[in-house]
């Protein structure tokens, strides 16, 4: 969950110091020029703000070894990577948004199976 979380608030904080290096990192380009009706920066700018708030949210929760919040991320990170995948396979995001999907999938996947064997641990001992 700390690993997470730092990743994620590393991520969000470059997103807010340079979004076209944000948007590189996920395989876009960054236009050129700015349209008036370009919000690119705008819509980086808020996704790197919710990365950087939910990284806090993971170390914090982390540190207070909040066993809940671990379950909770589970099912909801499994279904930002099945929102991803189907985003690129329908065309509306480019194929770098599989790196997200393989980030969030396996990382929930490992999160549920290291509470499911801390749990039998736990069983085991009483």
């Amino acid at each position: 969950m700390a690993v997470f979380g730092v990743l994620a608030a590393a991520l969000g904080a470059v997103g807010l110091v340079s979004p076209d290096a944000q948007l590189s990192l996920l395989g876009l380009t960054a236009p050129g020029g700015r349209g008036s009706g370009d919000h690119t920066s705008a819509f980086v700018t808020a996704s790197s703000t919710a990365a950087l708030n939910m990284g806090v949210y993971y170390v914090l929760a982390a540190l207070a070894d909040w066993r809940a919040f671990f379950r909770w991320t589970v099912p909801f990170r499994l279904l930002t990577c099945a929102v991803f995948t189907a985003a690129v396979v329908t065309g509306r995001a480019p194929e770098a948004f599989l790196g997200v999907a393989a980030w969030e999938g396996p990382g929930a996947l490992a999160t549920g199976a290291a509470l499911r064997r801390e749990r039998r641990a736990g069983a085991e001992d009483a």
